[in-house]
């Protein structure tokens, strides 16, 4: 008798596998001291257990047939990346498109100190699902924009091939929204080094899967997706 049996998914040929690694932790905002800016936007180092976090995600995927990483501009990417890179012997493709959504206003750490108080802006701006409530914050559509333009451009580039981009929380959240045409903030608030999984294939993104954190397993953190 002919059997039909169930399969495993198997990347479609032409595709693009891609694994979504967020940074790890970054240091603390402290009154006083700014994080340092690029562009505008904050650019502060990992913390110590941030680096911690980073040699993890090194270890879980070093025996991965991984063909590009890629990173943005600022350096919690880059050094959240540097493990892995050694790992691989490769170096990192810096894409400045996909730094994290800029927070107007509330940049240098000043959005933690207003989470921590309970500002009625961030209440709002999780309300409406919408960045630009707190002033001079990036809009969806210039998210939306830099963001389909340097995914779309990163894809073309390597069909048949598994990547790692490292990024922030909120570009993570956004890209897995709109591959599922999710509410914006829909997926918002993944772990610092966890790994979420997607696949690019004829114009479309397939989730695979979202905020695996098990290489992080017995860490002791007291951090807080920002």
């Amino acid at each position: 008798m002919k059997e039909f049996r169930q399969h495993r998914f198997e990347r479609p040929s032409g595709a693009t596998e891609i694994l979504l690694v967020r940074h790890g932790e970054s240091r603390a905002a402290v009154p006083g001291n700014p994080f340092p800016l690029v562009d505008g936007q904050g650019d502060p180092e990992l913390a110590e257990i941030g680096l911690i976090q980073a040699r993890r995600v090194g270890d879980r995927l070093r025996d991965h047939d991984i063909n590009a990483v890629y990173v943005t501009s600022l350096r919690r990417t880059q050094e959240t990346a540097n493990p892995l890179l050694i790992h691989l012997n490769q170096t990192a493709t810096v894409e400045p498109d996909l730094r994290e959504v800029h927070l107007g206003e509330w940049e240098a750490g000043v959005f933690r100190f207003k989470v921590f108080e309970g500002d009625p802006l961030y209440h709002q701006m999780q309300k409406e699902e919408r960045w630009d409530v707190i002033p001079g914050a990036e809009s969806l559509d210039s998210i939306r924009g830099r963001v389909s333009v340097a995914l779309n451009k990163i894809v073309s580039k390597h069909p048949d091939e598994l990547l790692v981009l490292v990024l922030h929380g909120g570009i993570i959240g956004h890209i897995l929204a709109e591959a599922t045409q999710s509410s914006p903030f829909a997926f918002n608030g993944c772990d610092n080094a966890s790994i979420s999984h997607i696949v690019a294939v004829d114009g479309r993104y397939i989730v695979r899967g979202y905020n695996d954190t098990s290489h992080l397993l017995g860490l002791a953190s007291d951090s807080r997706p920002t």
